[in-house]
């Protein structure tokens, strides 16, 4: 259990350089995921190949492992969306919500009942949330993209945790990145028809986004689902929590957006913190117990 928490916490780490790429990466966010995503693909079809991963399932199962793969590409699209509307600080702060709407949609999707204790740390998330969106009403429209990625992220999570018990991250994330390749890849020409703008990525973007799909999204997501598989999907999204910290302050150290931020910003800051922290220690407890 301790390797995984280890585990979970460096993919954390990982997350939170997500946002800078993509403030550095000048395409808009829906070429900038699709990007992404084939990129991922295909280097994790490589790495299947290269540790001999077996891909003996279904035309049925590959197609389901894909519609979850969907969920996370959307959750991309919204949460470039919100930094490039707002700034690296918002967008990744408005990514907590996450584990709030995990907590609503959980119960309903795994047909259990109401966990009060996750409920009551969602809305200490919520508070420092409500907090923060009313620092400047400049940044709303990238706050609410914010909050419907985290809606989306949660989705994935949920949903993702069933498929690690069942075949392998590797197996799983190259049919997700799959997936969202070729499903955004449909709706991406609608997108353009009604918002043209440039698909065409410059050499600095490319090496970017080669960074991006090797490191933060296939690196980042294999250990994302290897911890699934130990430790619940409500506890993996809150200490996910954690990934404004490491990108705000990568923001503040490389794109100066410590002068665009308030008090309410801080305070909103620490009360998700506050949320992080009693759920690790909550979580520890009970690891404790079962042992």
């Amino acid at each position: 259990m301790k390797r995984s928490y280890i585990v979970l916490h460096l993919a954390v780490i990982l997350a939170g350089f997500t946002g800078v790429f993509g403030k550095l990466i000048s395409l808009n966010q829906v070429p900038l995921v699709w990007y992404r995503v084939f990129f991922s693909a295909i280097i994790l079809w490589f790495v299947l190949r290269l540790f001999k991963v077996s891909t003996a399932i279904t035309a049925k199962q590959k197609f389901d492992i894909a519609k979850v793969g969907m969920l996370i590409t959307i959750h991309w699209v919204f949460f470039y969306a919100s930094i490039k509307y707002s700034n690296i600080s918002v967008g990744v702060v408005c990514y907590c919500l996450t584990s709030f709407f995990t907590a609503i949609f959980a119960p309903f999707v795994n047909r259990q009942r109401f966990n009060v204790t996750e409920l009551g740390l969602s809305m200490l998330t919520l508070f420092g949330i409500a907090l923060i969106f009313h620092f400047d009403s400049s940044y709303q429209l990238g706050i609410g993209l914010g909050v419907i990625s985290s809606a989306f992220a949660a989705l994935y999570t949920i949903y993702n945790e069933r498929l690690v018990k069942q075949y392998d991250s590797r197996l799983i994330n190259f049919y997700q990145m799959a997936g969202g390749t070729v499903g955004l890849g449909v709706l991406m020409p609608v997108y353009l028809w009604f918002y043209p703008v440039n698909v065409i990525p410059n050499f600095t973007d490319v090496g970017y986004l080669l960074l991006l799909a090797s490191i933060c999204t296939v690196g980042l997501y294999i250990m994302f689902a290897e911890t699934l598989k130990l430790i619940p999907a409500f506890t993996v999204n809150l200490s996910f929590n954690l990934e404004p910290v490491y990108s705000i302050v990568l923001a503040f150290l490389f794109f100066k957006e410590g002068r665009e931020v308030n008090f309410s910003f801080y305070l909103g800051l620490l009360f998700v913190m506050m949320s992080v922290v009693l759920q690790t220690m909550i979580s520890v407890r009970k690891s404790r117990v079962v042992v």
